[in-house]
């Protein structure tokens, strides 16, 4: 159990009674919300061909092999026309394998994506689903299609059920500081990238953070992900009151971190539920990464910032007008996520969030909080802005910008 103010120990009486209204909302509000998950295997499929595959005589390494480099090492023995090959027998196998090169990633993807796209052409039409399915295949299929331009360069894809996804905006390969955005609920494919409120969803987050940083730093080659590769909750039900999904998306971040081309500092930008995620997966992350920056957080399931294990900065935010602030800062009996991270005792540097609007507005072209991430994300530590419009936020940091 972990406290929310500056007590060492939490009144019982007060944590029971936050429990109770946590329950209450879950039985009478209706906020779970329900996933359409079917029951395709088309990634493990393809893996598992991989698996028995062969090129040039050579049975192919273990796809799973990534954190000894050994797939980085095989994909640079190949010919161009040898991972080109692998690419067109397995791609969503490639696109998927942390080691295997971005651009063969992305064009491995792109190939997934148009046998995907054809699955739900046909399904668009399959009078053995209801009308609502057939709309169902009919979003999906428009969002593969959206997904497949060839100016987009698509990091990770399983279509399988409510469907995982990760692009890319900038060059990995030469990039001097990579962020990543870690959204929260309700994120799959369908609400990867929205026309209505777009920057609450990972494109729109992601592409406002690299223009941000561009010009933050014109002469820092940035670039940032979209990361939306995990099965995140879905809506507030009793998911994303508990860290089941963040353990899992925690491991799939870890290995996204590992895999990433180069050895230039990392940011880490957790929205919501999404810095549950930052928060299981900190202590297992390399050095490269130097900064976990949380903004809506409902907690990280630690006490304060030190029980993280990083070696990272580590960063939090809180609109005034953001709703979060009403959510129990506890955890007990695997409900609820721990400290508040914006609070004195947590200690992590407290941003300013000015200008951002609610839960989902931090990403907001022209507020404060898009700003103080761009300025993190290109590693000007002493031009971010402080909650209390102090420098304690600053203390003890460089304003180095690589380039």
């Amino acid at each position: 159990m972990t406290s929310f103010d500056t007590s060492p120990q939490l009144n019982a009486s007060r944590a029971l009674l936050a429990l109770a209204v946590v329950f209450v909302m879950l039985a009478t509000t209706g906020w779970t919300a329900l996933r359409n998950q079917r029951n395709t295997t088309e990634l493990q499929s393809s893996i598992s061909s991989w698996e028995h595959g062969r090129i040039a005589g050579h049975r192919l390494p273990d796809p799973d092999d990534s954190t000894s480099a050994a797939l980085s090492r095989f994909f640079a023995s190949l010919t161009a026309q040898q991972r080109s090959a692998l690419a067109r027998r397995y791609p969503l196998a490639v696109g998927n394998m942390n080691g295997a090169p971005v651009e063969l990633r992305y064009r491995a993807n792109r190939i997934a994506l148009g046998q995907a796209r054809k699955v739900e052409l046909k399904r668009m039409h399959d009078s053995r689903l209801s009308a609502d399915g057939q709309r169902q295949a009919g979003h999906r299929m428009q969002r593969f299609e959206a997904l497949m331009n060839t100016k987009r360069k698509i990091l990770a894809f399983d279509p399988a059920g409510s469907g995982r996804v990760a692009e890319v905006f900038g060059n990995l390969d030469k990039a001097q500081r990579i962020s990543v955005v870690v959204p929260g609920v309700d994120t799959d494919l369908l609400t990867f990238q929205r026309t209505y409120r777009k920057y609450s969803a990972p494109v729109g987050m992601a592409k406002s953070l690299y223009a941000a940083e561009k010009a933050a730093s014109p002469s820092t080659r940035t670039a940032v992900i979209a990361w939306a590769d995990y099965t995140a909750p879905g809506g507030l039900g009793l998911d994303s009151a508990t860290a089941a999904r963040a353990e899992g998306g925690a491991v799939r971040l870890n290995a996204l971190v590992r895999a990433l081309p180069g050895s230039t500092p990392v940011s880490l930008f957790c929205h919501s539920y999404g810095s549950v995620v930052c928060g299981v997966a900190a202590h297992s992350l390399p050095e490269r990464v130097a900064d976990i920056a949380v903004a809506g957080s409902p907690g990280m399931r630690v006490g304060n910032a030190a029980q993280l294990h990083t070696s990272a900065q580590v960063w939090a935010m809180r609109d005034a007008d953001d709703w979060i602030q009403d959510v129990p800062y506890l955890e007990l009996g695997g409900l609820g996520h721990g400290a508040d991270p914006v609070s004195s005792a947590f200690g992590a540097r407290v941003l300013s969030a000015a200008d951002a609007k609610g839960h989902s507005g931090y990403f907001e072209p022209g507020t404060e909080s898009l700003l103080n991430f761009a300025e993190i994300g290109v590693g000007a530590y002493r031009s971010v802005h402080c909650a209390k419009d102090d420098e304690a936020c600053r203390a003890g940091l460089s304003g180095t910008v690589a380039g």
